[in-house]
């Protein structure tokens, strides 16, 4: 009788351990060690590498759930000062259970297409770690919410130093151009603007341009790669 108890209770706790494990596998929320530029959180957003051109990957992302809050403004810089604050207040117990929640990276910004002297609608994203990508709390703050970004293929470019509107600007102003002359298909009126560093983090600092591809992604005169599997 005692065997067969522990034989059920054995059966019951595998499929629990299997069910978390394909929750974490699906949510591709992992560990920073799998990304060489990700070193400054636990956790990281990972992707498949579809292929590289020279001048811009193709990465796959599948369906994860960010918290994000929203700021207008003329410029990305103070949006992004009030839009963090509000974030930062969510992972460090502004939510209905007062959890303290590990940050990860990266942060992504959704840039509006815009003209220098118009206003636009920042959205700023902090992506949740893989425990809490299945039940996230609710944050306290209305102007905070959580969503889920479907599952996606995007063209991306990566730069170094700081993220500012300009720098930010230059690289898309270059990706766009890029992708124009490879014919490639990708969601106009915005980008994300995407930083995995700390605004401590001096030196060696990685961030990133993305645009949403449509249809399948140009990868002509690339290097194809067999869906290099990062998890």
């Amino acid at each position: 009788m005692q065997a067969t108890k522990h034989s059920i209770t054995m059966i019951y706790l595998s499929g629990v351990v299997g069910f978390l494990l394909v929750l974490t596998a699906e949510a591709r929320v992992g560990n920073s060690s799998q990304l060489e530029f990700c070193s400054e959180t636990k956790e990281c957003l990972l992707f498949d590498l579809i292929c590289k051109t020279d001048e811009y990957e193709v990465r796959h992302y599948d369906s994860v759930k960010w918290v994000s809050t929203e700021e207008t403004s003329f410029f990305m810089e103070f949006a992004a000062m009030k839009a963090f604050r509000r974030l930062y207040e969510y992972i460090t117990g502004a939510n209905e259970k007062g959890k303290k929640i590990e940050m990860t990276a990266p942060v992504v910004v959704k840039m509006p297409d815009k003209r220098f002297w118009e206003t636009g609608v920042y959205t700023m994203s902090f992506l949740l770690p893989a425990e809490y990508q299945a039940d996230p709390p609710s944050p306290t703050d209305k102007k905070v919410y959580i969503h889920e970004t479907s599952d996606m293929k995007v063209y991306v470019r990566t730069y170094s130093g700081w993220m500012t509107s300009m720098s930010d600007k230059n690289t898309a102003n270059s990706l766009s151009t890029a992708l124009d002359l490879a014919d490639a298909k990708y969601k106009k009126g915005f980008h994300y603007a995407v930083g995995y560093n700390s605004p401590m983090t001096i030196f060696n600092r990685h961030n990133e341009v993305w645009f949403v591809a449509e249809d399948e992604p140009a990868c002509a005169s690339s290097e194809e790669l067999d869906f290099a599997h990062f998890s």
